[in-house]
Formats: C-alpha cells, sequence, structure tokens
C-alpha cells in the first residue's frame, strides 16, 4: 500500500458512518453474545485455540455479525475476504479460493471468506465453495438473518457449525450509544452532545435491538441538533422523533419474521389472548403483510382451533376477508381486529382438525371399500335390479327425523372419528350425539384435547 492509498483509507475511516467507526475491534469492546463469546463459551474456545471449523452465524440484524467475523480474523491472523451474496457472483469466489491457495502455498496463512446475507446465495453459488470448505482451504464465516435450515444447502450446513446470535438487550444497546457520545477518537465525543434520559431511552426502544440502528439514529441527531451558547448540542426526544419521521418494522414478507410474526398471531388466538392477538396482528399489517394472507390463516385458525365449539367464528373469519377485499387497508384492519378478538375470545376445540386427520389416514391406510348398495341411489333400472337403494331407511319417515342406520363400509361399522368437546355450541352437538350414537358417545370423555 502507497502513501497515497493509506491517506484515501483513513480519509474513508473517518467518514464513515459513525456505525462503521464505533466497529469493535476486539473482543474486549464487543458488546453482547455473552453465550458465545463469553471467557469459557465454546465459540471463544475454538477462536483463541485456532481451531475454529467453517461457522454460519445466524442473527438478527445489528446483532453483531460482521463485527464478529472481523474480530475472528483479526485474533487468528487470517487473511479476511468479505463478500456480500447481494453482488458476488461464482467468478469473484473463485478468485477469492484461487488467492487463498497461493497464500497458503507462499505464507502459510489462513483464508476466512466471510459471506454477509449468506442466504441470498443460490445452490450454484453455495455448491462452488463446498469444496473448499470441506478440504481446509478457505474458513467460510456466512451471515444470515435467515434460518439457516432452510437457506444453506445441506451438505455445506453439516459442514459448518450453526451459532446463533441473540438480539441485544436495552442495557446492551445502551452501553454502545454511550461508547460512541464519549469516544473522542472514533465517536462523537469532540462535539460536546448531551444525550437526555428520556431520549435515551426512547432512542433504546426505537433501535429494535439493532446497533446500527441506534448509532445511525444516534448520529442523525448529533449532527441535527445546533450547538448553544455554550456549545453543547443537546438531544431530547424530540428531536430522535423529528429524526426518526417514522419508524422501519423489522419484516421479510419471505423470510423468517413472515412465518415468526404468523405463528405468534395464531398461538394467541388458540390461547385465548386478544391483546397478544391483536399486538401480532398491527405488527404485521403495519410492517406492510399482505392483509388477505392474514385473513386465510384467520380462516384456518377458525376451524382448526375453534370449529363446533363456535361455527360462527367460520363466519366472522370469512366476512373479514370479504370486507378487507372489498375496502382495502387501512379501512379493513378494523375487520381483520374484529375477527381477531372474536376468535381468540371464541370457545376452543380441535375436534374437527383432529377428526378430519384420523379419517386422512383411514383413507390413505385403510381398505377404501365400495359404498354399500343400500346407500347408492337406483338412477336407473339395472342399477335397482343390482339392489341400489334396497333396505334404505329413509330419516324423515321416523319420529325425531331419525333412524338407525349404517352409513359405513362393513369393515368401519360405528366407527369414531369426530369427538365434539363440552364447550360452548359443541356441548349441544356431544348432546345429539349421545342420543343418536350412544354407542360411540360412551366410549369418549367429552373433554376437548
Amino acid at each position: 500500500m502507497d502513501l497515497f492509498e493509506k491517506r484515501m483509507q483513513d480519509s474513508l475511516k473517518k467518514e464513515a458512518p459513525l456505525a462503521a467507526r464505533m466497529r469493535p475491534r476486539n473482543f474486549d469492546e464487543f458488546v453482547g453474545q455473552e453465550h458465545l463469546v463469553g471467557k469459557g463459551h465454546a465459540l471463544r474456545n475454538l477462536i483463541e485455540t485456532g481451531q475454529l471449523p467453517s461457522i454460519i452465524l445466524w442473527g438478527p440484524p445489528g446483532s453483531g455479525k460482521t463485527t464478529l467475523a472481523n474480530i475472528i480474523a483479526s485474533v487468528t491472523s487470517s487473511h479476511f475476504s468479505p463478500v456480500s451474496a447481494v453482488s458476488a457472483g461464482v467468478s469473484d469466489l473463485r478468485a477469492i479460493i484461487e488467492d487463498a491457495r497461493e497464500r497458503r502455498r507462499l505464507y502459510q496463512q489462513k483464508t476466512i471468506l466471510f459471506i454477509d446475507e449468506i442466504h441470498r446465495f443460490n445452490k450454484a453459488q453455495q455448491d462452488a465453495i463446498l469444496p473448499v470448505v470441506e478440504d481446509g482451504t478457505i474458513t467460510l464465516i456466512g451471515a444470515t438473518t435467515e434460518n439457516p435450515s432452510f437457506e444453506v444447502i445441506s451438505p455445506l450446513l453439516s459442514r459448518s457449525r450453526v451459532f446463533v446470535l441473540k438480539p441485544l438487550n436495552e442495557t446492551e444497546i445502551t452501553t454502545i450509544i454511550m461508547r460512541a457520545l464519549e469516544d473522542k477518537e472514533r465517536g462523537l465525543g469532540n462535539l460536546n452532545v448531551t444525550l437526555s434520559e428520556d431520549a435515551l431511552k426512547y432512542l433504546v426502544t426505537m433501535s429494535g435491538s439493532d446497533a446500527r440502528t441506534a448509532l445511525n439514529i444516534l448520529e442523525m441527531a448529533a449532527l441535527s441538533a445546533q450547538p448553544d451558547t455554550s456549545g453543547i448540542r443537546k438531544i431530547n426526544i424530540e428531536l430522535i422523533e423529528d429524526v426518526l419521521q417514522h419508524r422501519t418494522l423489522l419484516y421479510d414478507r419471505a423470510g423468517d419474521q413472515h412465518y415468526d410474526l404468523i405463528s405468534a398471531l395464531h398461538k394467541s388466538i388458540r390461547g385465548s389472548d386478544p391483546d397478544a392477538a391483536l399486538y401480532w396482528l398491527a405488527r404485521m399489517l403495519e410492517a406492510g403483510e399482505d392483509p388477505l394472507y392474514i385473513a386465510r390463516r384467520l380462516i384456518r385458525a377458525a376451524s382448526e382451533d375453534i370449529g363446533m365449539a363456535d361455527p360462527q367464528a367460520l363466519v366472522v373469519a370469512i366476512a373479514a376477508q370479504q370486507a378487507v377485499h372489498f375496502v382495502g387497508l387501512p379501512e379493513g384492519n378494523l375487520a381483520l381486529a374484529e375477527a381477531v378478538v372474536y376468535l381468540a375470545t371464541a370457545p376452543k376445540s380441535n375436534s374437527l382438525y383432529t377428526a378430519y386427520s384420523e379419517v386422512q389416514k383411514e383413507v390413505k391406510h385403510g381398505q377404501n371399500e365400495p359404498v354399500p348398495l343400500h346407500l347408492r341411489n337406483p338412477v336407473t333400472d339395472l342399477m335397482q335390479n343390482l339392489g341400489y337403494g334396497k333396505n334404505y331407511k329413509l330419516p324423515h319417515n321416523y319420529p325425531n327425523h331419525f333412524v338407525k342406520e349404517n352409513y359405513f363400509p362393513p369393515s368401519l361399522k360405528n366407527r369414531s372419528f369426530y369427538r365434539p368437546g363440552n364447550l360452548g355450541f359443541e356441548k349441544t352437538v356431544l348432546e345429539r350425539m349421545k342420543y343418536w350414537w350412544p354407542e360411540r358417545t360412551e366410549k369418549q370423555t367429552g373433554d376437548n384435547k
């Protein structure tokens, strides 16, 4: 590196965003993830003993994945070759691999290939690095916000260890913010910035456990603040709100957040907690989720978790879907909210879900006998002569419009699939079943599962 290049790099470092300038350089400066890099823990031991295998760092944005990869390269004296899965191609990977081989041959130096957002690499790109990961030419560190079980090919995953990073907590985000305020070399220490207590709490909350977001907001607020007569830049909660304008919610309509949030919504409904259900609903809607996708899941919940305990639940869920389709958003939000509250507060039963699962199993693995003759319609003379409909008993011709009849194939006579619970409307259904089919209902408890 010549003098001109060094000056240019120094200039770029000074002009870099606060989050980049404050990136920790060693484990002493690293905040969070004690379960991984705290003294005595597995990842820290592997790094310090030089026995680090290829690894996948899975965690939310701003939790320290890239920083940790840099520190690992520094501690292990490895060459650091970072690439972004968004822009790198197979040709870029091949060039890095060739350089790694040459570096190993000439200097006996290891190469760490850091792939940011590795979940965006397609199968061909991941296949390209598989042989050199296997033979040790490179040590792979992949960073991803998505579940690597679904996004990383099995052969590569089996040759790597996955370490899960946790979201930074409020104390850790606060520590990072205060360091940036005080640091005169890389931070804002020379700007005489003060941060009110309520502004600090608000900033921590709005960062969403993302250190990068917290530092970006802090820097914008600090540069926006006008120095007073004493030269102090005061940051209050109003300034943070002005800088923030609109909170960007962490969400990916095709990623883990999409599935995690809809799972939380469904489970809150199943757990009869309307407040939690409304919260998860709002998280999805405000982040831009397709409201019709949510409506479809509500219809599923109405059938799966409520069913015959309150048949009106399905009607309400479908009405919400129709309302959203008709009026759109934001007006449709309340229709979905109404459905969510109704479903959450309705009596619960999974009897239909259990019954249909048993029927599916029987149909797939049972005998699949022909329909008994007495249940077939004799629509032609030939059918009638063959016995179609013979001895069929029409329920309307009997008291209470009911008569004992076998509607099953012979091998399934008196088989019980649907077992109504004792909550809501299903309690009424259970009483009817006891009257009609006592030999079935006496075998069941009537309790919901």
